[in-house]
């Protein structure tokens, strides 16, 4: 079994910054792709961003709402992902889920954290 457990949510005016963490834990022996996603009331669970295992720190994907405001890395050694969130915005206001896409003895299962409240609101 794996857990994920995000940290750094919280109240922010509009134009703040916020760091969220997500590090996972248990049965691991890689973790393929890392990712944030959000859900805000009354709508659907979108992808923020996502970052694979690249030697290189990964390749990166981002929602388009979000290009040149927030970034993603990860910690492999720590199988903690990281997203840096500035230039905040009111629609930014979601809850956010960490994912991570976890190899076990040849298999493979995604896993969801229990997601961390962002409020973007002055």
């Amino acid at each position: 079994q794996v857990q994920l457990v995000e940290s750094g949510g919280g109240l922010v005016q509009p134009g703040g910054s916020l760091r969220l963490s997500c590090a996972a834990s248990g049965s691991i022996d890689s973790i393929n792709v890392m990712g944030w996603h959000r859900q805000a009331p009354g709508k659907e669970r979108e992808l923020v961003a996502s970052i694979s295992s690249g030697g290189s720190g990964g390749s990166t994907v981002y929602a388009d709402s979000v290009k040149g405001r927030f970034t993603i890395s990860r910690d492999n050694a720590k199988n903690t992902v990281y997203l840096q969130m500035n230039s905040l915005k009111p629609e930014d206001t979601a809850v956010y889920y960490c994912n991570a896409y976890v190899s076990f003895r040849y298999r493979g299962m995604d896993y969801w954290g229990k997601g961390t409240q962002v409020t973007v609101s002055s």
